[in-house]
């Protein structure tokens, strides 16, 4: 009866989610070990058979998580994801990355994300030569992002079909598409 793997990848994960809820709450500095282990429910000396401090975790999480986006992309039919993809990115792995791109997290992450996320290369309805692509692209993958971050502090208070509606018709039709009238999904879903 080997139960040991399991055990161990529990004792892992608790201790990933619990750094995560603190990491959402406060900067990282203001983290302790003796604070992750006491709310986990272990000793200080079962974090290190894990992790030797709070960066180590730290970067096991962020690891983990563009781990995960590789072999997503490695399983896509296409070289950058589909909104929906990305949706279901955040959602799969939202303890995560609330606390990754919340307000105490680094800048150097998101843009560490988005670059994982959307590989060089050409982006679609995008021409290759040219010469404002790049902020373009940046324009609309810093949109998308910033979207995704305030659905999950507002508590996913669209449905995720309605989000994924609004970023399009933000990034394809610009803000004044949806300022000029009120937004309803129906309009959005009526988009060319």
């Amino acid at each position: 009866m080997n139960k040991q793997p399991e055990v161990t990848e529990k004792t892992r994960q608790t201790f990933i989610n619990v750094f995560c809820e603190l990491y959402s709450a406060k900067p990282i500095e203001k983290i302790t070990i003796q604070e992750i282990a006491n709310r986990s429910g272990y000793n200080r000396s079962t974090f290190y058979q894990y992790f030797t401090d709070v960066y180590d975790l730290l970067h096991f999480i962020e690891n983990d998580i563009f781990k995960a986006i590789r072999e997503k992309l490695s399983r896509a039919e296409h070289n950058s994801p589909q909104p929906q993809e990305l949706l279901q990115f955040f959602e799969e792995n939202e303890t995560a990355l609330q606390a990754l791109l919340g307000d105490y997290g680094n800048m150097r992450f998101a843009e560490r994300l988005k670059s994982e996320f959307f590989a060089e290369g050409p982006q679609p309805c995008l021409p290759d030569d040219h010469s404002l692509s790049p902020y373009l692209i940046e324009f609309q993958l810093s949109t998308s992002f910033s979207l995704l971050r305030l659905w999950q502090r507002r508590h996913k208070d669209l449905p995720p079909e309605e989000l994924l509606q609004l970023i399009d018709m933000l990034c394809n039709s610009g803000i004044s598409s949806v300022a000029q009238e009120p937004y309803t999904t129906n309009k959005a879903a009526n988009l060319p």
